[in-house]
């Protein structure tokens, strides 16, 4: 067997005691493999086989996703999917190219599933209209594989009817042994909310807001966000998703604005000002991502979002480092 597939089938099965040595790992196969992140490693003079532990690792600029193709092994496969993150018309998307597209759908379904159970508990109602009408949306790609897979009988997406909306969870509130997700952009999900109000549909749902203003509204901290939207929501905390397009994992929040990496992604935080301050016990930075589902383009990325370390390993998102793009995902200034 290759690398490659010893690696995803082992990562089912990955502990944290494992994670170290799996990344150190994929960093010198991807150093070896991945062409734009050897030109980096080699611009800054890094000798890969001088990287003992995490924070010797160079990380990827996010940056790169816009201006090359970030994929390993590029010679021994094509592309069965592309992903573009979201954005402004002003704004260049970046570009994930997906290898195998079953790979990024299992292993967000393994993730969910950790976290909230199993999918064929759960209806999922999506307000995703910015991801739906850009297109190649990761996050859209992945509600449709769980609306599928939780075997639900309505159709998971809504761009601006809020009339059918209601009715649709309405409809899923009376089932039976089935819970509801209602899975939304920020501003949709406010826009939903004023104009719906606190009415008995939008009561005892799993509410999952996936960041983002899109200039549609005025952003706001989470708290506030948050707070808006129990008004008409109701009282229970309000459920993040941190991903992104050049991502392949998620961490989720369960309501209470921490959230928690499950075992193929790792964030590490670095000085804001110095790309080369990695510390993995850092109380407050600049956010690194570890995702070891990312084997077929690079796992090691440098993002421009702002954390606050907890000592368990949760992290709040505070915002953007200033002169970086509005996105998605929890990516709020």
């Amino acid at each position: 067997m290759s690398f490659r597939s010893d690696f995803i089938h082992a990562l089912p099965q990955l502990t944290p005691a494992d994670f170290e040595a799996a990344a150190l790992a994929l960093f010198r196969h991807q150093a070896a493999h991945c062409p734009p992140y050897a030109q980096y490693l080699a611009q800054l003079r890094r000798d890969p086989a001088a990287v003992a532990c995490l924070t010797d690792i160079p990380f990827l600029p996010i940056e790169f996703f816009k201006t090359h193709e970030v994929r390993t092994a590029a010679a021994e496969w094509q592309p069965q999917e592309e992903f573009l993150s979201s954005g402004t018309t002003l704004q260049q998307r970046s570009r994930h190219l997906v290898r195998e597209p079953a790979l990024y759908r299992e292993n967000a379904a393994r993730i969910f599933e950790q976290y909230y159970g199993p999918l064929t508990g759960w209806t999922f109602l999506a307000l995703l209209p910015s991801y739906l009408e850009q297109g190649n949306s990761s996050l859209v790609a992945m509600v449709d594989y769980f609306a599928h897979q939780s075997g639900q009988a309505q159709p998971a997406f809504f761009l601006h009817d809020h009339a059918a909306l209601r009715a649709a969870l309405a409809e899923a509130k009376a089932q039976p042994g089935r819970r509801v997700m209602l899975i939304g952009v920020s501003y949709a999900l406010l826009d939903f909310a004023a104009a719906t109000g606190p009415a008995p549909e939008l009561q005892g749902l799993t509410v999952l807001e996936t960041g983002g203003m899109k200039g549609r509204r005025r952003e706001m901290i989470r708290e506030e966000l948050h707070q808006e939207l129990q008004q008409a929501f109701g009282p229970a905390g309000i459920h993040s998703e941190y991903g992104m397009t050049e991502l392949l994992s998620q961490a989720y929040s369960l309501g209470d604005g921490r959230f928690h990496c499950p075992p193929p992604l790792r964030v590490l935080l670095r000085e804001p000002s110095d790309p080369f301050s990695v510390a993995e016990f850092r109380p407050d930075g600049a956010i690194n991502v570890i995702d070891l589902a990312n084997v077929d383009s690079c796992a090691f990325i440098e993002t421009k979002d702002l954390a606050r370390m907890h000592p368990d390993g949760s992290f709040e998102v505070l915002g953007r480092m200033d002169n970086s793009d509005v996105r998605g995902c929890n990516q709020m200034v």
